[in-house]
């Protein structure tokens, strides 16, 4: 008997005081197109939500953060026969860039937008969770971060 399995993976939306949105540019192999993305990536075992949130917004922009929400949980099959992603996505504010940071090399640029600037890129997105994500913070639809917890 086989059991289906989605992939577990969280995403940070970084928002400074002039709210701006914390991105990454990277290529995606399937489509073989450079795209933004939210800092992103998969839980590893043995780690909470949170603290892989934390770890993949330090390896992909430099940036320590502290999160402040939970924007949702989605499910996502990007083509048939892909694996399906279910995605944890946070709401976080920027601490400050660590400067000895070594940022993951898949990462092509690291960049901070404005919305409008988002809104001309959306096209652009590795995924439809990625604008959604921001327009779900934008309309205030953020959860409690203790709304996730770990026994």
């Amino acid at each position: 008997m086989s059991v289906w399995c989605p992939r577990a993976t969280v995403a940070t939306v970084v928002v400074d005081a002039q709210q701006r949105y914390l991105m990454v540019e990277e290529y995606d192999r399937q489509s073989g197109q450079r795209v933004f993305n939210q800092p992103a990536g998969h839980l590893e075992p043995g780690e909470t939500l949170q603290a892989a949130a934390l770890r993949e917004t330090l390896e992909e922009t430099g940036w320590t953060v502290t999160l402040t929400g939970v924007i949702g949980i989605s499910l996502w099959t990007p083509a048939e026969g892909m694996p399906t992603f279910l995605r944890t996505t946070f709401l976080a504010r920027p601490d400050a860039r660590d400067p000895k940071a070594s940022i993951d090399p898949d990462i092509l640029a690291v960049h901070w937008f404005g919305h409008a600037d988002l809104r001309s890129l959306s096209a652009r997105m590795r995924s439809p969770l990625v604008f959604a994500s921001i327009e779900r913070a934008r309309s205030g639809t953020v959860y409690p971060l203790d709304s996730i917890f770990t026994q």
